[in-house]
């Protein structure tokens, strides 16, 4: 019986990441879309700086900070190169760029 309930609780676990894992790609898909469609590229790369900082830069500078969020999402509504209104569209970029 003890195995079945550990085969049992082993397998939610696993599914419930496989969903979580499968969400998370695709919040980095739709992320990755808006830079492209925003043009981001031109200037920012992940892993290189470019005309602007890299995406680990950023990510390094703002790392430990509880309001690096809401500080890079009121730039990007300054910065107004980003291609969507939509909140929760820039604050899931911004949160793709902060986890690199």
């Amino acid at each position: 019986m003890r195995k079945t309930l550990t085969f049992g609780l082993f397998a939610v676990v696993t599914a419930w990441g496989g969903l979580v894992g499968t969400a998370a790609a695709a919040d980095d898909a739709a992320a990755q879309a808006l830079i492209k469609k925003s043009g981001c590229g031109s200037c920012h790369a992940v892993d290189k700086a470019k005309e602007g900082p890299s995406y680990k830069e950023t990510a390094a500078k703002y790392k430990g900070k509880a309001d690096a969020e809401d500080t890079l999402y009121k730039h990007q509504v300054a910065h107004k190169k980003v291609k969507s209104t939509n909140e929760a569209e820039i604050r899931g970029m911004i949160k793709y760029i902060l986890a690199q």
